[in-house]
């Protein structure tokens, strides 16, 4: 198993419940009431925490709280947060879109460090191309996928989580277009890139 360590291990879903319905609306797919409770607010989402993941289910799709990061794979070693895509089929994996509305990078090596917000320029609804397990006892987690760093993310990183937009959600989850065409960096100026906090010197 090949995972990035040190990349977005944080994130903030300020997405509402309205504007996440527009945004299936906008697929064609219906939400549920049920979904609501699931869309909780959060400044930030951190590993181990919960976020709102949207899964297939069936013809349609549904959003569950899901734990953020694989159980570890190995004695000693961490959750597994962040999954390269690079050169990969997920056509036999459990596929899911991680809801919300901007991600964080963080610079420098001294605590704290300076924290960047990256979102979509023209939508407050992002989604992050993601995998996702259950365990024996029914607990679920998801994991995010990465890409090489588009043009927006590169002075900062040199890697990067794969962005949908919302209307590629249903591709992702359903596979109705080339994996390559969706797991891959945005577009130059894509993504608002704002400083949130300035890290020491």
């Amino acid at each position: 198993m090949c995972f990035a360590a040190g990349m977005c291990n944080d994130y903030e879903q300020h997405v509402k419940y309205a504007e996440y319905l527009r945004a299936l609306a906008a697929l064609e797919l219906a939400g549920s009431a049920e979904d609501e409770p699931a869309l909780t607010v959060a400044d930030d989402i951190r590993i181990g925490d919960t976020g709102p993941v949207l899964r297939a289910r069936g013809n349609g799709v549904e959003l569950v709280p899901m734990r953020f990061g694989f159980p570890p794979p190995r004695p000693k070693a961490g959750p597994v947060f962040n999954f390269k895509s690079d050169g990969r089929s997920f056509a036999d994996s459990r596929r899911c879109v991680v809801v919300l509305s901007g991600f964080f990078e963080f610079t420098g090596t001294k605590y704290p460090k300076t924290k960047h917000r990256f979102a979509l320029v023209d939508s407050a609804v992002m989604g992050i191309a993601g995998l996702w397990s259950e365990d024996k006892s029914g607990a679920l987690s998801f994991t995010m996928l990465t890409t090489e760093p588009g043009p927006d993310v590169a002075p900062i990183h040199d890697r990067q989580v794969c962005v949908l937009r919302p209307e590629e959600w249903a591709a992702w989850l359903f596979l109705t277009r080339p994996e390559p065409e969706l797991l891959k960096p945005l577009p130059r100026g894509s993504l608002t890139v704002d400083v949130v906090r300035e890290g020491k010197t």
